[in-house]
C-alpha cells in the first residue's frame, strides 16, 4: 500500500442514486476520488460497484433509455450531467477499460489510432507517434512493435487487455476507469496490469473496481467499500486511505468484509 498524499479530487459525487427503470441499484453515494491516485472500489457481488463506475463517464447510458441518475457527479469541479456536456468529450477525458478485453476486429495499430482519428488526428506520422507512445505507456510496445499491422485478435488475453488500456491512453484521458480488469487474466498477466496501474498513477487518476482484496491493497491509495442493505440496494459504507480501511476500519461491516467474515 502506498503512503497517502494530499491531492485535490479528480472526481467527487454527491448523493448519487442510479436506477434501471424503477429499480434503484445504488443510493445516495457521496464519495471523493483523489487526483493522480488509485481509488479501489470493493465490496460483495451485486452491491453496485460497476454500476457506480459506469456512471462516472456516463457509459451506463448506452444500456438504454431506462437508466437514470440522481444527484451530482463532478469531474474536476464540472458537473458531468449538465445539459451542455458533450458526452463524447467526457468519455475522452474519462476512459474505461472493461472486465474482459474488447479489441476491435482490426489491426493493433488501427485499434490504438481509432480514438485519435475520431478526434481529428489524420497524419500518418502523427498517428505513429501517438500509437507508439500509448503502447509504451501500457508496457506493450516491445512485444508488438513488429506486428502493428497484424490483427489485435491474435494477441494473448493479457496483451489484449494492455492494448485496450493503450487504446484508452491514446486520447490522453485525465481519469481511467477499470472494471475488474484482471478477472479474466492469469497471475502473470495480472501482475503486468498491476505494475502498469502503479505507473499510470504518476500522470492520471485511476479508479478500479476489484473483487480481489489483495489487489486493492497492492495498487490503491484510497478505497471505497460498498455493500447492500436489506432491499439489495448498493450503499457506500466507508471510504478513506487504503491503509486505514484495511488496518483500522471504522464500520464493523467493513471489518467483516476485509477479514473474510462475509462477502
Amino acid at each position: 500500500m502506498r503512503t497517502e498524499q494530499k491531492n485535490r479530487n479528480a472526481v467527487n459525487t454527491q448523493k448519487v442514486s442510479f436506477f434501471y427503470g424503477p429499480k434503484r441499484a445504488i443510493e445516495d453515494i457521496s464519495a471523493e476520488m483523489p487526483e493522480r491516485q488509485v481509488t479501489a472500489i470493493i465490496g460483495p457481488s451485486g452491491c453496485g460497484k460497476s454500476t457506480f463506475l459506469k456512471a462516472l463517464n456516463r457509459i451506463s447510458e448506452t444500456s438504454g433509455s431506462s437508466v437514470r441518475v440522481e444527484g451530482k457527479i463532478f469531474l474536476f469541479g464540472e458537473d458531468i450531467y449538465a445539459k451542455d456536456v458533450d458526452v463524447t468529450i467526457l468519455r475522452k477525458r474519462v476512459g474505461m477499460v472493461f472486465q474482459r478485453p474488447n479489441p476491435f476486429p482490426m489491426t493493433i495499430f488501427d485499434n490504438i489510432a481509432y480514438g485519435p482519428r475520431l478526434f481529428g488526428a489524420k497524419g500518418k506520422a502523427d498517428l505513429e507517434v501517438i500509437v507508439e507512445r500509448a503502447l509504451r505507456q501500457s508496457a506493450l510496445w516491445d512485444e508488438v512493435k513488429d506486428r502493428l499491422r497484424s490483427s489485435a485478435l491474435g494477441l494473448s488475453g493479457g496483451q489484449q487487455q494492455r492494448m485496450c488500456i493503450a487504446r484508452s491512453l491514446a486520447v490522453e484521458p485525465e481519469v481511467l476507469l477499470m472494471d475488474e480488469p484482471c478477472s479474466a487474466l492469469d497471475p502473470i498477466a495480472t501482475l503486468k496490469i498491476e505494475e502498469l496501474i502503479l505507473e499510470l498513477r504518476k500522470n492520471l487518476t485511476v479508479i478500479i473496481v476489484t473483487h480481489n482484496l489483495q489487489q486493492a491493497g497492492r495498487v490503491s491509495d484510497y478505497t471505497l467499500f460498498f455493500t447492500t442493505d436489506e432491499s439489495r440496494i448498493g450503499n457506500l459504507v466507508e471510504s478513506g486511505p487504503t491503509r486505514e480501511i484495511f488496518s483500522s476500519p471504522k464500520d464493523k461491516r467493513t471489518e467483516d468484509y476485509i477479514t473474510g467474515r462475509f462477502g
